[in-house]
Parts: structure tokens; C-alpha cells; sequence
């Protein structure tokens, strides 16, 4: 069962660092709207370049904290938590905007994940 949690940990946290450090601004079939960038989306959901800023810092930081996780086990529960709040959020502003479903997919993807995650945490010891 650890290397499954390894294996979503992995997954999750070096999706979500490759899209805010590596693809930040480049296009992909994700984004909201018409969007090319990160910052065209946030402005397409009417959010400030602030906003992006500070939910881009701490989705970076919730995913270093999840890799942590695979040597720290205290740190997985609160890390996958923060993304899944998050991931809510943004699937949340696909469906403000009128976005199609394929646009919701990565949102969607690493909410359940996380919730994944969190289960396997909570009951490992059950």
C-alpha cells in the first residue's frame, strides 16, 4: 500500500509543480476560457494577479509539503488537503465561466487524488 501513496504523492505534487513553475506560461487545452497563459486565466475567472500569486504560492507549497509526506507521514493529511480545497476551487471557476468538461479533468483529477490520499492516510492503520 506505501507505494501506491508514493505513486499518487508523485504524481500530484510534480503535476501541480510543473504547471505553476514549468507551463505557467504556456498554453494547454486546460485553461479557462480563451486563456493561454496562467495569468490570462486568473483574469478570465475576474481574479487579480495578487490572487494568482497567492494561490500559486501555496499550491506549491502544499505540494512540497505531499512529497515530504513520503518521509513524514503527519504532513500528507493537511498537504493533500490544501490541494483538494483548492482543486474545488478551481473546478469551481470552470463552472463559473461555462467551461466544457475536458477543462474541469486536471481540477477533477487531483481532487480525487487527494481525497485518495487523505483516505489512504486516515485508514492505513485500520
Amino acid at each position: 500500500m506505501k507505494w501506491i501513496k508514493t505513486l499518487l504523492i508523485a504524481i500530484t505534487s510534480l503535476s501541480i509543480l510543473n504547471v505553476w513553475l514549468f507551463r505557467f506560461g504556456k498554453p494547454t487545452i486546460y485553461r479557462g476560457g480563451d486563456a493561454s497563459t496562467l495569468l490570462e486565466e486568473f483574469q478570465v475567472y475576474g481574479l487579480s494577479e495578487n490572487m494568482m500569486y497567492v494561490v500559486g504560492a501555496v499550491k506549491i507549497l502544499a505540494a512540497v509539503l505531499l512529497i515530504l509526506g513520503i518521509f513524514y507521514d503527519k504532513l500528507i493529511i493537511p498537504a493533500a488537503s490544501v490541494i483538494g480545497v483548492l482543486m474545488v476551487g478551481a473546478i469551481a471557476m470552470h463552472f463559473k465561466i461555462g467551461d466544457p468538461g475536458i477543462k474541469f479533468f486536471p481540477a477533477g483529477l487531483f481532487l480525487l487524488l487527494s481525497l485518495t490520499l487523505i483516505y489512504l492516510q486516515k485508514f492505513k492503520k485500520a
